[in-house]
């Protein structure tokens, strides 16, 4: 006579499942909302704060249901197995961002002059909901900076400012900085006056001009004085960048200044929401610098 095993049933590995895919769900349309859609950054925190407890929730289950199967093998090894998977996207993404925040300096506006650093051509505003910060950055914040990020330090290129600035624009475009404000863009523009040749120049070299024009000097902007850290001859462009994956908005300011022979290039970078940028806002400016470097490899100086 045959003896036939009916296996138990792990009704806790099928509502791992269950909570896992309802975790998956929440953050995949929250993450398409926020980095396609309207979804504001304080909302799609809250919603990826949701999946991860459905998540963490599964995963438990999960895990009583793989042990119903090593002890009693009970039928829930494939939904166990999927809970886990289903729950290790918001999960690894809330690991990811607890990592950076207890690891990187509580700041969310970084720049590569800590003593002066560019001053925004318009303040940037949002609605912070709950993710409040603090507003205005204070020397305690640029130490914080200086001690987690001593690298980040500007670029001094041994090229005229217009020369430099195209370099900038070409990196803005391959970072996908989408640019706001502009300020002393006209001070790139080569004088093609001084290179134009008069009709019958060098006909005779004795005679006298009848008109000979008086260089102007440049107008000076009335900001000149009136803002640390901005001289009437400086280039500076603001613009708004967006993380790849998440969509996460910082806001971007971009100094050029011409000293002497060089051309000095600042950078700023600041995230839109709350009071840690988790490190990406640094992680940023390296990456457009870098890729500065890159582009107007050649003229590069200390």
């Amino acid at each position: 006579m045959m003896v036939r095993y009916e296996r138990p049933y792990s009704h806790a590995a099928h509502w791992a499942r269950r909570f896992a895919r309802i975790a998956f769900a929440i953050f995949a349309l929250s993450l398409a909302a926020h980095r396609f859609g309207p979804l504001t950054t304080p909302h799609f925190l809250g919603l990826v704060g949701l999946s991860g407890a459905f998540a963490l929730l599964g995963v438990l289950l999960a895990i009583v249901g793989l042990a119903r199967l090593w002890q009693v093998a009970a039928i829930g090894g494939l939904a166990s197995a999927s809970a886990l998977v289903y729950a290790a996207p918001p999960l690894g993404f809330i690991g990811f961002g607890a990592a950076q925040y207890l690891t990187r300096p509580a700041i969310y506006d970084v720049s590569t002059d800590t003593v002066t650093p560019p001053p925004w051509l318009k303040v940037p505003q949002t609605e912070e909901s709950w993710l409040k910060r603090k507003p205005t950055v204070t020397l305690e914040d640029r130490e914080a900076q200086i001690v987690a990020y001593p690298g980040l330090t500007g670029r001094r290129y041994d090229g005229a400012l217009d020369r430099v600035f195209q370099g900038v624009r070409n990196v803005v475009e391959k970072t996908r900085v989408g640019i706001t404000q502009e300020l002393g863009v006209e001070n790139t523009r080569a004088d093609l006056e001084d290179l134009a040749v008069r009709p019958n120049a060098g006909a005779d070299a004795t005679a006298e001009p009848e008109n000979v024009p008086v260089p102007e000097s440049r107008p000076e902007i009335a900001l000149e004085g009136a803002i640390p850290g901005r001289r009437s001859s400086d280039v500076v462009l603001q613009g708004e960048w967006r993380t790849l994956i998440a969509g996460f908005r910082f806001d971007v300011l971009i100094r050029l200044r011409e000293e002497a022979e060089t051309t000095f290039v600042d950078l700023r970078v600041a995230s839109r929401y709350g009071q840690h940028d988790l490190g990406i806002g640094a992680a940023f400016a390296d990456q457009f610098l870098r890729a500065l470097d890159a582009e107007l490899l050649g003229i590069a100086g200390d």
